[in-house]
C-alpha cells in the first residue's frame, strides 16, 4: 500500500508523529534524501522535517520501502546493460559488425564446425544476441553523470497517515468520470478491500464492478441498476474482464454469493432486460452458474436467462434506435433517444446529418442531463469536424485505425450552435474554484477523457498531449525479462521528413547514422535485457521521430515477466552510464495484445524546438519477426492522425473555469508538478489527478 500510494500521488505516508527532538532520525532523513536524489528524487521540506523528528530505525525502516518504490517508478531497479560496452561511443558500421562476426565464427574451430551448409542465419552467430560483459564492466567503462540544473528531481511530498492517503486514492479512483487503466483497477481493487469508507457514488461501470467483487465478500449492498452489472460482477469474482471484451471462465458461486446475485438481478426492470442481448452467451454461462430455478422468489432475475435462451423475447433499446434510423425515421429516432441522454449526444452528429431543427432542441435538452464526460468527448469530437484529416480510431487496448472521412459536412451555423450549447453546459457543471494558478506547461497537455490505453507510469500524459523536450540528447530504452520462452524485443526509431515520407530508421538492422546510434540487439532476456538509442536533436535531420518496440520472438508485452519503456535527456557533456535514473523523463510498462507499440512522436516545430506528443497505441503486427521496415506505412499513417487531430486540451478547461471563478479567499493550482511557495491549504490538481476536473 505504501508503494501504491507513493507511485500514484508522489506522496510518503507517514502514520506516526515524532516529539520533535532532533536527533538519529534528523540524520536518517538527510542520508535518505540524499540517496533519493541519485535517482532524481528528493523530500519536501515538510517531509524532512517530519521525519526528523521520528526515531531513527523508524526512518531508516520508511526510508528503505520509499527509495525502492521510486527506484521501481523509473526503472532503476534493475541493472541496465548495453550490448556495446562503450555506447554510444565506439558502436562499429553495421556491415562492419556483421562481418566482424562472421570473421569470428570462421576463424574459431569450434564455432566453424557448427555451422551447417546452406543459408545462414546471422542470428545463430557465437557472439550475437548476448551481453560480452558483466554490468559492473560497463559501469567501469563510463565516467560518472555530470549534474546539470536541467536534471529531473520530482518532489516527494509529506502524506498523512496510511489510511487517509489510501481512502483518499480510493475516492479519486472509484468516482473517477473516466474509465481506469487496467494497472488501476487493480489498484482499485486493492483499496477496496483496505479501505474501511465506500463510496455511494462510483460513474464508471468497470469500477462498480471491482467495488461491488469486494462488497460480495463483505456481504455489503451492491451497487447495480443495470443486467449488465450483474455480469460485470460475475467476471470480477471470476478474475476475469471486467469489460466483458474477452470470454470469462466463469467460477462455480456459493449458495449465500447466488442469492445475493438473484436478488440484485431481480431489482432490475423488465424494461432493461434488452441488454442481455448483447452477451447472450455468457449470460447462459452465467445462469448455469446461478441456478435461477432454485430461486422463485426471483422472478425477474429468471426473466433474464429466459432472455438469453431465447424463450423469452426482448427488443433491445439500440436495435429500435438502429431501426429508425435505417428506415429514415430520424424523428422517432430522437424521440427514443431523448430517454437516454448520453445514447442521444453519441449520435448527435448522425442525427444532425438527417434531422431537422428538432434535434438541435432534443441535444440542448440532453446536454443537461448527460455525464461531463460525454460533454466533453462531444465537444472534442466537433471541434475535429472542421478538418479534413482522416479519422483515427483507438480501442481501449491502444489498438487504432484510420479511415477517410466520408460523411457529409455539418453546417457551420448548426455546427456553431452546438459547441455553444455544450460550452454552456460544461461551464455550468464546473466548480468555482477561486484564485486560479496554472501552469502554462500544463496547458497542452490532452484532457484525460479515458485512461485505459495509458499504463501508469513517472510522467505519463494522456494520448494527444504535447510537452516540451529539453536537453541535447535524447534516448529511449526498453527493457524486458522474460518469463517462460527466449523473447527478443526490438527497440527501433523510425525517422520522417515534414510530409511524413522518406523513411529511415535505426534498428538491429541499422545501427547509426549522422545522428542517431543504437545500443546493439539482445535476443534472450532470461536475466533481463536493455537497449537504448540515442539521438543527438541538434543534428537531427528529419523531423519527426518515432520509437517503438517490436516483438521479434516470444513473449507478448502482457506475458514477460516485466516489460517497460522509457526516454531519457541529457546535455552532450554530462557522459554518465547508458542509463542513469536522475535524466530519465517518462517511464511506463509495455502491455497490450499488440506486438508493436508505439508509445509516443518526437516532433520539431517550425523554430527548431523538440516537442513529445503522446500515442499510447499499439500495432497488431505479425506473431513473430516483426522489424520497423515491415510496419513504417502503417505507423506513419496512425502517428499523422494522431499528432494532426485537435484534441481538449487543460488550457480548453481553465479557460472556462476562470470564466467561472469568482474570489472566495482559495487557492487551485493546475499543473505537471506542484511548487513548494503555494500558500497553505491550496487545492492541487497534477496529471495524478487531472480526471477530478472532469465534471459529473
Amino acid at each position: 500500500m505504501d508503494d501504491l500510494i507513493i507511485a500514484r500521488r508522489l506522496r510518503v505516508p507517514v502514520d506516526a508523529a515524532g516529539d520533535g527532538t532532533p536527533g538519529w532520525g534528523e540524520v536518517a532523513a538527510r542520508q535518505l534524501d540524499a540517496a533519493l536524489l541519485s535517482v532524481g528524487f528528493t523530500c519536501s521540506a515538510a517531509l524532512i522535517d517530519r521525519l526528523s523528528g521520528l526515531p531513527g530505525e523508524q526512518v531508516v525502516d520508511l526510508g528503505v520501502r520509499v527509495l525502492a518504490a521510486v527506484r521501481r517508478l523509473v526503472g532503476d531497479h534493475v541493472e541496465h546493460n548495453a550490448y556495446f560496452i562503450d555506447f554510444p561511443r565506439n558502436v562499429p558500421d553495421t556491415l562492419e559488425f556483421w562481418a566482424g562476426l562472421l570473421r569470428g565464427a570462421m576463424l574459431d574451430p569450434v564455432a566453424a564446425a557448427g555451422l551447417q551448409p546452406g543459408p545462414l542465419n546471422l542470428l545463430d552467430l557465437p557472439r550475437y544476441g548476448g551481453y560480452q560483459h558483466s554490468y559492473a564492466d560497463l559501469v567501469a567503462a563510463h565516467t560518472e553523470l555530470i549534474s546539470q540544473a536541467g536534471d529531473r528531481v520530482t518532489v516527494l511530498e509529506l502524506g498523512g497517515s496510511l489510511r487517509d492517503e489510501a481512502r483518499e486514492l480510493y475516492f479519486s479512483l472509484a468516482g473517477s468520470e473516466v474509465p481506469l487503466a487496467a494497472e488501476d483497477l487493480s489498484a482499485l481493487r486493492a483499496l477496496a478491500a483496505f479501505c474501511d469508507d465506500q463510496p455511494e457514488r462510483v460513474p464508471v461501470r468497470e469500477n462498480r464492478a471491482v467495488i461491488n467483487e469486494v462488497r460480495l465478500a463483505a456481504g455489503q449492498p451492491l451497487l447495480v441498476d443495470t443486467v449488465t452489472d450483474v455480469l460485470r460482477l460475475a467476471h470480477a469474482c471470476s478474475g476475469g474482464d471486467v469489460t466483458l471484451a474477452t470470454p470469462t471462465r466463469l467460477r462455480s458461486f456459493r449458495r449465500a454469493e447466488r442469492r445475493v446475485l438473484l436478488a440484485a438481478l431481480d431489482t432490475v426492470p423488465p424494461a432493461k432486460h434488452g441488454d442481455v442481448l448483447r452477451h447472450r452467451e455468457q449470460w447462459k454461462r452465467l445462469g448455469e452458474r446461478l441456478h435461477p430455478h432454485e430461486y422463485p422468489q426471483f422472478p425477474q432475475a429468471a426473466q433474464v436467462f429466459e432472455v438469453a435462451r431465447g424463450v423469452r423475447k426482448a427488443t433491445s433499446f439500440d436495435s429500435r434506435v438502429e431501426a429508425a434510423l435505417a428506415a429514415g425515421r430520424t424523428e422517432e429516432a430522437v424521440s427514443l433517444l431523448e430517454n437516454t441522454p448520453g445514447a442521444l449526444l453519441r449520435r448527435v452528429d448522425q442525427l444532425l446529418r438527417t434531422g431537422g431543427p428538432a434535434v438541435l432542441e432534443a441535444a440542448e435538452k440532453s446536454a443537461a442531463r448527460a455525464s461531463g464526460r460525454v460533454l466533453l468527448s462531444l465537444r472534442e469530437h466537433l471541434q475535429n469536424r472542421r478538418t479534413t484529416a482522416d479519422r483515427v480510431f483507438t480501442n481501449r487496448y491502444g489498438r487504432a485505425w484510420t479511415t477517410p472521412d466520408v460523411r457529409s459536412p455539418l453546417g457551420e451555423e448548426v455546427l456553431g450552435r452546438m459547441l455553444a450549447i455544450l460550452d454552456a453546459e460544461i461551464t455550468r457543471r464546473l466548480p468555482d474554484l477561486g484564485e486560479l494558478i496554472v501552469d502554462p506547461a500544463v496547458l497542452d497537455v490532452a484532457l484525460p477523457l479515458s485512461g485505459k490505453a495509458v499504463a501508469p507510469g513517472l510522467g505519463m500524459l494522456p494520448r494527444g498531449s504535447l510537452s516540451p523536450v529539453d536537453g541535447e540528447l535524447l534516448r529511449f530504452f526498453v527493457h524486458w525479462r522474460q518469463a517462460e520462452q527466449r523473447t527478443d524485443y526490438d527497440l527501433s526509431a523510425l525517422m520522417l521528413d515534414p510530409t511524413y515520407d522518406n523513411p529511415t530508421h535505426i534498428s538491429w538492422t541499422a545501427y547509426a547514422n549522422g545522428f542517431a546510434t543504437y545500443s546493439g540487439d539482445l535476443t534472450d532476456a532470461a536475466d533481463g535485457a536493455s537497449e537504448f538509442i540515442d539521438i543527438r536533436l541538434s543534428d537531427a535531420t528529419q523531423p519527426i521521430i518515432i520509437p517503438q518496440v517490436n516483438i521479434y520472438a516470444g513473449e507478448r508485452f502482457d506475458e514477460a515477466a516485466e516489460a517497460f519503456f522509457g526516454y531519457m535527456t541529457r546535455d552532450a557533456a554530462q557522459e554518465g552510464r547508458p542509463f542513469e535514473p536522475r535524466t530519465v523523463r517518462m517511464k511506463s510498462d509495455l502491455r497490450g495484445y499488440g506486438r508493436i507499440a508505439l508509445p509516443l512522436v518526437f516532433l520539431r516545430g517550425d523554430e527548431g524546438v523538440w516537442q513529445v506528443k503522446w500515442l499510447h497505441l499499439y500495432l497488431s503486427g505479425h506473431p513473430s519477426f516483426n522489424q520497423v521496415e515491415g510496419n513504417r506505412l502503417t505507423a506513419s499513417l496512425l502517428v499523422r492522425s494522431i499528432v494532426e487531430r485537435d484534441y481538449l486540451r487543460v488550457g480548453y478547461l481553465t479557460d472556462l473555469l476562470r470564466v467561472k471563478a469568482t474570489p472566495a479567499g482559495r487557492t487551485t493550482y493546475i499543473g505537471l508538478q506542484a511548487p513548494a511557495d503555494l500558500p497553505e491549504g491550496t487545492r492541487i490538481y497534477t496529471p495524478a489527478t487531472l480526471h477530478e476536473l472532469i465534471p459529473a
